[in-house]
């Protein structure tokens, strides 16, 4: 009995992992940074990354939008409507409205494309600060956008949130996973590194 227990538990865990493969898994954060901090080649350069990213590991056919504010758009309105999905089938939020209120977005929620849980604080390195350019409710933070995300220079900046709902105490930025500080010294990758990022993307699927 223990052993058809344990099978059953080991076809559940699998056909998560396939549910998340054959296109469940519609909100992730991304492993890496292409190598420019802030600058993506705009906005088009952001949603492709997220692409690749979920390409990558067998989620195709799906529309992906980095959340991100621009000068000309705002984050809330170019992530589809909802519901999203990690990469484990866990519920971030069910839409917008939710998203930019009560969602379930958190250090153990926040999976990479591989599902895999990326640092936080108390993490060494830690890589909790997620660029969005955003105010609280999605809307562009100006003038913090890394110039519409073509910039890595170290006189530009970009708002970030923390993906883990922690910072320096316990102030609503501090636990705001899309507005929690602009970057300091710049755009640059290691400017990132250097408030506790590395240059990291929510992505959403639009579809």
């Amino acid at each position: 009995m223990k052993s058809r227990i344990i099978v059953a538990a080991a076809l559940v865990a699998m056909g998560s992992a396939a549910a998340a493969q054959d296109g469940g898994m519609s909100f992730f954060v991304t492993s890496e940074n292409p190598g420019q901090g802030g600058d993506f080649g705009g906005i088009a350069g952001a949603d492709a990354h997220c692409a690749a990213l979920a390409e990558a590991t067998g989620v195709t056919g799906r529309d992906w939008a980095a959340y991100l504010s621009t000068s000309t758009e705002n984050a809330r309105d170019r992530i589809g409507t909802g519901p999203w999905m990690n990469a484990n089938g866990e519920v971030i939020a069910e839409d917008v409205e939710m998203l930019h209120g009560s969602n379930n977005i958190s250090k153990e929620t926040a999976l990479n494309e591989r599902g895999e849980m990326v640092n936080g604080r108390g993490d060494s390195p830690n890589r909790h600060d997620i660029l969005t350019g955003s105010l609280p409710d999605g809307t562009v933070a100006e003038g913090m956008t890394c110039e519409d995300w073509t910039s890595g220079g170290p006189d530009t900046a970009g708002m970030v949130g923390h993906h883990d709902r922690k910072g320096l105490n316990e102030s609503p930025p501090m636990k705001s996973w899309n507005s929690s500080h602009p970057s300091r010294g710049g755009c640059g990758l290691e400017a990132l590194r250097g408030t506790g990022g590395d240059g990291l993307l929510y992505c959403f699927a639009t579809d």
